[in-house]
């Protein structure tokens, strides 16, 4: 058990699962069963995949420049999930007729 979690095995699990999880969710909506179109999902899911990317890279040996770009690659995704949603909060509950982007 040790093996299987210090070696990465279990990250790439957790990684197998978030695509299955991307997969499934993007088949839901083209089925109109889930609200989330696929950009969104994706930058619900990007972020905690490059963080698990970085513990992988970081087990694996990796350079600490490859660790900190996954982990600047996390943040900026991130970001830009956060300013997306916030973009869409402040449309729903703008007045109506107001011009909110």
């Amino acid at each position: 058990m040790d093996e299987f979690f210090a070696g990465g095995r279990a990250i790439m699990v957790v990684l197998s699962l978030i695509v299955m999880e991307a997969i499934l969710l993007m088949v839901l909506w083209r089925m109109r069963l889930c609200p989330l179109p696929p950009r969104a999902t994706l930058l619900i899911l990007a972020p905690g995949t490059s963080l698990l990317l970085a513990a992988l890279a970081a087990l694996s040996g990796a350079s600490w420049m490859v660790v900190s770009s996954l982990f600047f690659v996390a943040l900026v995704i991130h970001l830009i999930d956060l300013r997306q949603r916030w973009r869409e909060r402040a449309r729903l509950n703008a007045p109506p007729g107001s011009n909110v982007n």
